[in-house]
């Protein structure tokens, strides 16, 4: 279970949207210590979600079976939607390449990267819905302990992702925001979300 968690998480980082865009402006505008802060900022958020996921939903999936069941009902019809949503636009996408700039301007305050990354994550709806459905169903029935580790882990391995993005992207490799990076990237990602979705919602 933690492989597929980890799997998961590690994929719905690398899908191209909100995430991904701040912290390509940040590495291209602010400098890659800015963009750092703001991926600091973005697993606190995290946190944050998985905290509140942890301490509303616990007390209601331990004391009926059927919400719990629901969780995973729900939270695998999500994961497959982000998927067969990932695989559709990358199916559809057009040929565009954000061209890194040839220095970065002079760099802001970290404090305010810091805060864009929490406010952003806090403000991106995906992330709510992964924290409220997805994050009980692959905890199980233990409460908030094992909800908030987990919570922990997908903080980490966004972080660790994003970590990688910016340094790519600081050194001018910007292979990976080519078209033909970004559609390979969608449709395995998308392939893979929507198995793995499948595979919740039957509670396997």
């Amino acid at each position: 279970m933690i492989v597929r968690f980890v799997a998961t998480t590690w994929l719905l980082a690398m899908l191209p949207g909100v995430g991904q865009a701040l912290m390509l402006r940040q590495t291209l505008t602010e400098g890659p210590r800015a963009a750092v802060a703001t991926i600091l900022g973005t697993a606190t958020g995290l946190l944050i979600w998985s905290v509140g996921a942890g301490a509303g939903l616990s007390a209601a999936v331990l004391a009926d079976p059927a919400i719990y069941r629901a969780l995973l009902v729900a939270g695998g019809v999500v994961l497959a939607g982000i998927g067969g949503r990932t695989l559709w636009g990358a199916i559809r996408q057009r040929d565009h390449t954000v061209a890194p700039a040839s220095s970065p301007q002079p760099r802001g305050s970290r404090r305010a990267a810091y805060l864009a990354g929490v406010a952003t994550n806090l403000a991106n709806p995906k992330a709510g819905v992964f924290a409220i459905t997805l994050l009980p169903a692959f905890a199980g029935a233990g409460g908030f302990l094992p909800t908030a580790g987990l919570g922990l882990l997908w903080s980490a391995v966004t972080a660790s992702w994003y970590l990688v993005f910016v340094l790519l992207i600081s050194r001018g490799r910007t292979f990976i925001t080519r078209p033909g990076a970004q559609k390979a990237l969608g449709s395995v990602s998308g392939i893979v979300l929507i198995s793995v979705g499948t595979a919740v919602a039957l509670g396997h």
